[in-house]
């Protein structure tokens, strides 16, 4: 079985339970708790995926770093993901348990590139135009590359409006080398 497809279940089986008791935005919370310290400790990614360091030692460090910190139903998620040997599995868990909770609160998450920050005032008509084109809540990610020289590059889910100046030269370079003139004037 592919690792999305176990990621998957596993974290549509945790959403369904926190949904049912009542924890979703705990659970939530827990998740992207989990995912920070992921994208911050290489280390700790690589222990998760360790196939020598037995389960039990896993778990134990997993205690210790969010025991406190998150749900019980949090810490018996991954006492129960590390009984069954699946604790490599544990970030792509959690990034796919957002996407599930993106999904039931009808939350569309779009990224914008831009040169600079955005202004409030230019991150609310993003917002604006995102909403009206999808009709739901939006989260959106902003990101700074000096690399497109200027205007934007917005995707929103598997769509992407790009709108930049590198593309724009790209284009322009393609059709200046492009040999499809020579053939019309012969």
């Amino acid at each position: 079985m592919s690792d999305i497809r176990v990621a998957s279940r596993y974290a549509k089986s945790i959403l369904e339970l926190s949904v049912e008791r009542g924890l979703l935005e705990d659970i939530h919370k827990d998740m992207r708790l989990f995912s920070g310290v992921v994208k911050d400790s290489r280390d700790f990614e690589l222990l998760l995926k360790n196939p020598v360091v037995p389960p039990s030692k896993k778990l134990s460090i997993l205690k210790s770093i969010f025991e406190g910190k998150v749900n019980n139903l949090t810490l018996q998620f991954f006492e129960i993901i590390t009984r069954k040997s699946r604790e490599s599995f544990l970030p792509l868990i959690a990034k796919e348990f957002r996407n599930q909770y993106n999904i039931h609160k009808g939350i569309q998450r779009a990224e914008v590139i831009t040169t600079f920050p955005l202004s409030e005032e230019l991150r609310t008509e993003f917002l604006t135009l995102i909403k009206k084109e999808t009709g739901k809540e939006i989260e959106l990610k902003e990101k700074v590359d000096p690399a497109i020289l200027g205007g934007f590059i917005l995707k929103i889910g598997d769509r992407q409006i790009d709108d930049s100046v590198s593309s724009k030269l790209k284009e322009l370079r393609y059709k200046l080398t492009d040999d499809s003139y020579v053939k019309k004037v012969f």
